[in-house]
């Protein structure tokens, strides 16, 4: 009485496949399982950039340094 059965669920999979198809069953199944598939990637390429992002983050402080050497020296010879 309080589950669902076997039967049940079989007549709810004819319904289904009557009202939508087998076609759009395919490919809404096909597009869920791509954007798993991509949510995973971006979680695992995530991870792996974090090592190159701090080191990007080291090279920009050297860049940034070096231009306040450049700038500074600069004015000096302004005045």
């Amino acid at each position: 009485m309080g589950g669902i059965s076997v039967w049940q669920l079989l007549i709810l999979l004819v319904i289904v496949l009557v009202i939508f198809g087998t076609k759009r069953l395919r490919n809404a199944g096909s597009d869920l399982g791509g954007a798993i598939k991509g949510f995973r990637e971006g979680m695992a390429s995530k991870e792996t950039d974090e090592k190159p992002s701090e080191q990007l983050s080291a090279d920009q402080q050297d860049n940034a340094d070096s231009v306040q050497k450049r700038t500074g020296a600069d004015s000096k010879n302004d005045k």
